[in-house]
Formats: structure tokens, sequence, C-alpha cells
């Protein structure tokens, strides 16, 4: 690709994600979607109802339907380890303090006003996961039965979120 042509397009990109920014400013209330019976994960295709532990949505500028997980472990390896820049308008996982664990539904609070409990004895569809909840006292006690650590947002890192299901590690293979 030439340098001017490269160029151009880097700083089309640029403008895109610069006017998404603007947006989660200026945008009405953003309400997260219930999911369905035939809700699909976007990584894998799985099937959001048929599995236990919190599900996720990520709502992007420019696309009017989110992109749901059937794990909150995909949800956090998407944000922190994108593939492309795209603006984030919302992101939403469900309460795990009010939702039934083997069946959630409803429940949706703002993912990064959540309380997170990783390293838990639980597993979700994925197997490991990582339970979201709106009180802090509700994830204490969940960490308390079922092992973890509470975390925030903002402290739950790349490496926490691997998607590899171990394989990586494993010397048998």
């Amino acid at each position: 690709m030439n340098p001017v042509r490269r160029t151009l397009i880097l700083a089309a990109l640029a403008a895109t994600a610069l006017t998404a920014c603007g947006q989660t400013e200026t945008a009405t209330k953003l309400d997260p979607i219930e999911i369905g019976r035939g809700t699909s994960c976007s990584l894998d295709g799985m099937l959001l109802g048929d599995y236990p532990g919190p599900k996720a949505q990520i709502h992007y500028a420019g696309q009017a339907e989110p992109d749901f997980f059937c794990d909150t472990v995909e949800m956090f390896h998407t944000h922190l380890n994108p593939e492309q820049v795209r603006g984030v308008l919302g992101m939403f996982v469900q309460d795990m303090g009010k939702a039934d664990w083997d069946e959630p539904k409803d429940h949706w609070i703002d993912a990064k006003q959540a309380f997170y409990v990783h390293g838990s004895k639980r597993r979700g569809s994925m197997g490991p996961t990582i339970a979201s909840f709106a009180q802090e006292s509700d994830a204490q006690k969940f960490a308390a039965e079922h092992g973890g650590k509470v975390y925030r947002f903002a402290d739950i890192t790349p490496d926490m979120v691997v998607l590899d299901g171990g394989a990586i590690h494993d010397s048998n293979m």
C-alpha cells in the first residue's frame, strides 16, 4: 500500500474514532437489550440462553445491535485486547446478585460500575468465569461462598481473561 493511501486511511479511522468518542458524551441514555432464545455469542455463536453464568453485551458506535457474549471473560477479552478500534457506547453485564446463575435473565447493569469476582469455583458457559455484581456486598458474599477475589472494572487485566482455556500451558499436546 502506498504511503499516501495509508495516511488517508489512518486519518479516516482516527476521525471516525473521534466522532464515536463525541457520541458517547451527547448520546441519550443507552439501555441494555435482553437476550432471547435465539441470541448468540458474537465470538463463537453459542446460544446465550443455553448456558449458566453471567452474560455481557457491548454497544458500538455505528452498530445497530450490540455484540453479545456468553461469558464476561469474553467481553473483557474483547474490550481489553481489541482487534480493531471501535467506539464503545456502553457495556452491560448481569447482576448475579439478582439473576439466577443457571438461567440468567434480565438484571443488566453498567459493566464499568460493577464489582467482579475472579477466581471462584463457579463455572460459566466457557468454564472459569468472572461473576458480576451491582453491589460490593453481594460480590463479597459470593467470594466467601465460592472463592475468588473482588475487583472493580478497571482492575481486570488482559492476563485475567485469556481465552485459550489453558491450552497454551498444556504440555501434553
